[in-house]
């Protein structure tokens, strides 16, 4: 489902990223840890098509994620790959119920599932509220509900857990296991938070200068 081959990547000449090899079927399960500076948020970025490797090729079902460009590669992006971002990435003026509706309209799916989304997340009473009045919490359910609403093949997350306490970083690591699952999709978090060590099995640390 993702491949990731020879990927070179860096800001700076003298200031290379380690970025491995990377192969996942579906359903399975990746945990990248790695110190601040490390270049998680690269990887991420690379693998979910926001920012183009220098060197190095990405496939997603089979598909050259680099080999589409401008808007084929937005809306490949939209209907086959989740990111759920260390901040939410949601439109604090607009309901929970209106921006999963947002990511569907760009991605052309109808959003019949999104109340079961919701459902799933426990955030479906809070529907027709607006983000701005949601907790730290629910936000972050919103954000992953949002990246999930296509029914990506791939889900990929930045530091989930980074500002939550032990209780609620257990749950959104359950959460996004259990999505992942429901879609059989690929599921990688980039973390350097120790904490998710005992939810993934299949781990990999990433080190060196950012």
């Amino acid at each position: 489902m993702l491949i990731a081959k020879n990927i070179e990547f860096s800001y700076q000449k003298d200031q290379k990223f380690n970025i491995p090899d990377l192969t996942l079927k579906e359903g399975e399960q990746l945990l990248i840890l790695g110190q601040s500076g490390s270049g998680k948020t690269t990887i991420l970025n690379i693998l979910g098509g926001l920012l183009k490797p220098h060197q190095g090729e990405v496939f997603i079902n089979g598909t050259s994620l680099y080999g589409l460009s401008g808007a084929a590669l937005d809306k490949f992006r939209g209907n086959n790959i989740g990111i759920i971002f260390q901040k939410p990435h949601i439109l604090a003026p607009l309901t929970v119920e209106e921006n999963l509706k947002l990511a569907n309209f760009f991605s052309g799916k109808d959003g019949r599932k999104n109340e079961n989304l919701l459902s799933d997340l426990g955030i479906l009473h809070k529907r027709k509220a607006k983000v701005n009045t949601l907790s730290e919490g629910e936000a972050q359910r919103v954000s992953i509900a949002r990246a999930l609403a296509n029914s990506p093949k791939v889900i990929l997350a930045d530091e989930p857990t980074a500002s939550l306490d032990d209780v609620n970083a257990a749950n959104v690591v359950k959460l996004l296991k259990e999505q992942a699952e429901k879609f059989n999709a690929v599921l990688i978090i980039v973390t350097h938070d120790q904490r998710v060590k005992d939810h993934i099995a299949n781990q990999i640390t990433i080190g060196g200068e950012a």
